[in-house]
């Protein structure tokens, strides 16, 4: 067994990270997203010390049907990015990966031009016991990143359902990339996807796919249409794409400082909203983490499961004794 590398003490991180050193903020993400109780005080005081350097990035989320091509797009636009010299972070945010385990390599090899890059820093999600987990740590992560002096946080959803609502929670402009040509263009998307969304892309908007993707495009222009409009007043738009031959991506590029200057009077109120949904996500994470983890009811959960399996209590009743053994 590996021996456990020696922790840094709370100076070494805050200092290592405002310098911009990736291994050191590498190794405080690995400290956030510890399990062991004798890290949480650290990392606590890790983030108290770098939260008023945060704050200043373009934070950006990015999700999609599945093989719309997000890794593609993402490291185009990333490569595009990062050679105007702006600097770069990538998270991901997988709910799969509780229990594939994830792979960093897996990501590093989706993105490789990109994760080679000096400007640019890929993390995946780390694993957790639940979405919440997951996207509690994705948004510590975020933090860290913004205080090592990162200017463009893009957090890439993989799964699909919950992690949207997650992600759209801790992001200032939310990207939905679609596909064309893939049958009905509104079948398959969630309603509730297409309301949170600020903008779409239609990605692989090339060679045969360009008729059907400027039909696409017309199709969820008018789908847009029929939901209300955001209080700031901002439109979402639908643009085509092709990360492979960069066409539009410029066009995705000026959308985003489009978006950033329109939300300028709004996004200190946008950004207190994000902390406090953020409190109640940590609320809601801690008291669950608490309940499991209380000796009497791990002594009684089994119990309770079997009796609940052969109907003999109702599910209500069962949840209510569980809580009762929580002090």
């Amino acid at each position: 067994m590996k021996p456990r590398r020696k922790r840094l003490a709370i100076s070494e991180y805050v200092e290592g990270i405002l310098s911009g050193n990736k291994v050191i903020l590498s190794r405080a993400i690995t400290l956030i997203e510890s399990q062991l109780a004798s890290d949480f005080d650290l990392a606590e005081q890790v983030m108290e010390h770098i939260l008023p350097h945060t704050g200043h990035s373009k934070r950006i989320g990015i999700t999609g049907v599945p093989g719309v091509g997000k890794s593609t797009f993402i490291e185009t636009i990333g490569l595009m990015l990062a050679e105007e010299d702006k600097q770069l972070a990538v998270l991901t945010i997988d709910p799969s990966s509780q229990r594939s385990g994830g792979s960093i390599l897996g990501d590093k090899t989706r993105m490789e031009k990109l994760s080679n890059h000096p400007n640019a820093f890929i993390r995946p999600s780390a694993t957790g016991n639940s979405l919440g987990g997951v996207a509690n740590k994705t948004r510590e992560t975020m933090l860290l990143c913004e205080a090592a002096g990162f200017d463009h946080i893009l957090i890439e959803t993989v799964g699909v359902g919950q992690s949207e609502v997650a992600v759209k929670g801790m992001v200032d402009f939310f990207l939905l990339l679609m596909l064309a040509g893939a049958g009905d263009e509104l079948q398959g998307i969630k309603k509730g996807v297409m309301e949170m969304t600020d903008a779409i892309a239609i990605t692989k908007a090339d060679q045969e796919n360009i008729t059907a993707s400027k039909r696409a495009k017309a199709e969820y222009k008018n789908a847009l249409h029929l939901f209300p409009p955001a209080d700031t007043g901002w439109q979402p738009e639908v643009l085509t794409c092709s990360a492979i031959t960069q066409a539009g991506m410029d066009d995705i590029i000026m959308l985003i400082d489009k978006y950033y200057s329109h939300m300028q009077p709004y996004l200190s109120q946008l950004r207190k909203q994000q902390n406090i949904s953020w409190l109640h996500e940590n609320i809601s994470f801690l008291l669950k983490q608490s309940f499991y983890t209380t000796p009497e009811v791990k002594q009684q959960i089994k119990a309770m499961e079997n009796e609940v399996g052969k109907g003999s209590i109702t599910p209500q009743a069962a949840a209510r004794k569980l809580l009762d053994l929580h002090h």
